[in-house]
C-alpha cells in the first residue's frame, strides 16, 4: 500500500485520537451552572448551612485510654527472677464512684429553660442525673458544678460561663425583678 491509499486511514485515527484525548481532558473540568448566580455558601451574608442535628446530639466516641507503663520508648533489658518469697503488691484500689446527685426536692420540677444558657438539650441532660428544681442548681458546691459539667458534653463550661449558680439562687428565691435585672428577661 502506499503512502496516498493509507493516509484516509492515518486521518481517521489521528481524529479518533483527537476525541480521546478531548474526553480526558475536558472530563476532568469542574461542572458549572450557566445562567445562575447563586453565589458561594461562604460569601459574606449567604445564609449559614443547616447542621446535621443528629451529628450535634450524638454523645462523643470514647477514646482508649492507655495507661503510662504501656507506652514503650525502648525495650527493657531482661530482668533477672526475684527470688519466690518476695510478696506480691497488692492491687490498686478502685477509685470511688462519682457521688449520685442529690435527690429532687419533693414538688413539681421547675422550667429549668427559664435560666439563659438552658435549652431542651440540657434540661433533659439534667433530668438524667436527677436535676429537675432551681433549689438544687442554688445549692452546687464547686466540687458538684466540676462533676456535672463533665456529663455536659459539647456544653461543658456553660455552668460558669453562663452563671446558673447565681441564675438559680435568684430564680429558686421568687425574685423576678432581680433576675430580669441582672440577667434580663428570659420568658
Amino acid at each position: 500500500m502506499t503512502f496516498e491509499q493509507m493516509l484516509p486511514y492515518i486521518l481517521v485515527a489521528f481524529a479518533i485520537l483527537l476525541v480521546i484525548m478531548a474526553f480526558l481532558l475536558l472530563g476532568r473540568r469542574s461542572t458549572t451552572v450557566i445562567g445562575q448566580d447563586r453565589g458561594d455558601v461562604l460569601d459574606e451574608g449567604a445564609e449559614r448551612a443547616k447542621r446535621n442535628q443528629a451529628l450535634i446530639d450524638a454523645p462523643k466516641a470514647a477514646e482508649p485510654v492507655v495507661p503510662p507503663a504501656a507506652v514503650k520508648s525502648a525495650p527493657e533489658p531482661i530482668a533477672t527472677p526475684e527470688p519466690a518469697s518476695a510478696p506480691a503488691p497488692a492491687p490498686a484500689p478502685a477509685p470511688a464512684p462519682a457521688p449520685a446527685p442529690a435527690p429532687a426536692p419533693s414538688g413539681v420540677a421547675d422550667d429549668l429553660r427559664r435560666i439563659k444558657g438552658v435549652g431542651p438539650k440540657l434540661v433533659t441532660i439534667l433530668a438524667d442525673q436527677g436535676v429537675t428544681r432551681f433549689e438544687q442548681i442554688a445549692a452546687w458546691s464547686d466540687a458538684d458544678i466540676a462533676r456535672v459539667d463533665a456529663t455536659l458534653g459539647r456544653f461543658s463550661g456553660r455552668i460558669t460561663r453562663d452563671q446558673w449558680v447565681e441564675q438559680a439562687k435568684l430564680l429558686a428565691a421568687g425574685d423576678d425583678a432581680g433576675f430580669a435585672s441582672r440577667f434580663g428577661n428570659n420568658t
